[in-house]
């Protein structure tokens, strides 16, 4: 089981199944929404439970997906595509040791000009 929360502790939750590896997003609204590159894992619904919610609030944040963050304290917590089965989670809400690694980066077209990626021969960098 995994553990993770937003910085006031208005929203908790537990991961009772696998998570995919992190994932660098470096979209335009990623970063608006999380204030740099939003790196997430991802885990089925089914296996996340919310153990406090009281903060939680959903977004709209494009045509084809849902944000979530905390009322309270402004984490970035999840993001949800419409019709799937499953929910991006921000890698930096889960509780340490979390024994992720980053797969790879997305959307570079839309990175920002004010930071680089370094050179990792375990990053593949998909435009």
């Amino acid at each position: 089981m995994q553990t993770g929360s937003c910085l006031c502790g208005a929203v908790r939750y537990e991961v009772h199944g696998p998570l995919r590896p992190s994932i660098g997003c470096h979209c335009l609204i990623c970063r608006k929404t999380s204030g740099h590159y939003w790196s997430a894992t991802q885990a089925a619904c089914a296996d996340i439970r919310l153990t406090e919610n009281k903060g939680l609030r959903w977004f709209r944040s494009s045509d084809t997906a849902r944000r979530a963050f905390c009322n309270q304290c402004g984490s970035s917590l999840f993001y949800q595509e419409d019709g799937q089965d499953n929910w991006s989670i921000g890698t930096g809400t889960l509780d340490n040791p979390t024994g992720l690694r980053t797969s790879h980066h997305i959307c570079l077209d839309e990175k920002g000009d004010y930071y680089e990626l370094a050179d990792d021969a375990e990053i593949t960098r998909v435009q």
